[in-house]
């Protein structure tokens, strides 16, 4: 269990379920394939977020949409949620709606190829109160894939003075409001490029920077991590590993940046601690299940040095 003087981050945006399978290879059009492993775990990014925060040490709550109380997937999601030590007092239930799930294939380069099914009912829902949703976080972190339940649980932490972290992982306008929002944002590099028509990720941080105050970092695989301070884009190289299933590391990435920003670290070492977490996830199949403990990236940080 986290401590109880760790920050308490709360996690908003889509609730998946996942159903995993690695193969050797992606099957052609009309082709089929021999799945050599196969697991169910919890999907979508504040989600997984949500996990890998409880796992990093953190205090951790989701808020976000999740289907009819009959649904047997969003009482399985509920249930692993508390059974990883993640608060569901901000799941709302809509009524005749089902949960999002995706089909993933998962191949021996690690690359992952995905389908998702979702009910856009669960699109409706909205937060009744998000003051009283948001007093104690620390921090927020919130993923773009739901803007309209999110935008306002973003802007009463902002009000009452909490640091949001937007997971800009769904493409969008560059005068999307939840830029103006946050305090930080961090693009993956699908996003940026597909929201700025920039394919040169510096590029498209520099379009963005005029819209906001927040912020602004970008991943992208194995790539360095770009980022923008005093004005001018900079790197951060990430690790080197052996890549297994890449699954979940943007949002394991995203809830490492946005726990050591709670503690008190700096952006740089915030975006390095999450390069970590995300780079030991990637060496293990099962998506967000092998999101990492926090004795295991201190320890990985260690042999860096």
């Amino acid at each position: 269990m986290s401590s109880s003087s760790a920050p308490a981050i709360l996690c908003t945006g889509i609730a998946v379920q996942d159903l995993v399978m690695r193969v050797p290879a992606m099957p052609v059009p009309g082709g089929k394939a021999m799945a050599d492993d196969f697991i169910t775990v919890i999907g979508g990014c504040s989600l997984n977020a949500a996990l890998a925060v409880a796992r990093l040490g953190g205090r951790t709550r989701f808020a976000g949409p999740m289907g009819d109380p009959s649904d047997p997937v969003s009482n399985w999601l509920a249930a692993e949620l508390v059974r990883e030590g993640v608060g569901v007092d901000g799941v709302v239930r809509v009524a005749d709606a089902k949960c999002p799930v995706s089909a993933i294939l998962i191949d021996a380069s690690g690359e992952r190829m995905i389908a998702t099914y979702r009910d856009r009912r669960v699109e409706a829902a909205r937060i009744a109160d998000p003051d009283t949703l948001v007093a104690g976080a620390d921090l927020v972190l919130a993923d773009n894939r739901y803007p309209d339940f999110v935008r306002p649980v973003c802007a009463a932490a902002r009000a009452h003075g909490i640091a949001v972290v937007l997971d800009a992982d769904r493409p969008t306008t560059e005068d999307d409001p939840l830029f103006g929002i946050a305090s930080h944002v961090v693009f993956s590099g699908e996003c940026l490029r597909e929201t700025t028509g920039q394919r040169d990720l510096a590029a498209g941080l520099k379009r963005i920077a005029p819209r906001t105050k927040a912020f602004l970092a970008v991943s992208d695989g194995p790539n360095p991590i770009r980022y923008i301070a005093d004005g001018t884009v900079r790197e951060l190289p990430v690790f080197k590993i052996d890549a297994v299933d890449t699954l979940a590391a943007g949002d394991v990435f995203h809830a490492g940046f946005a726990l050591t920003l709670a503690e008190g670290r700096d952006e740089v070492a915030a975006l390095r601690f999450g390069a970590a977490a995300a780079g030991l996830k990637c060496t293990r199949f099962g998506g967000s299940m092998g999101a990492p403990k926090r004795a295991e990236v201190e320890a990985f940080l260690a042999q860096q040095a």
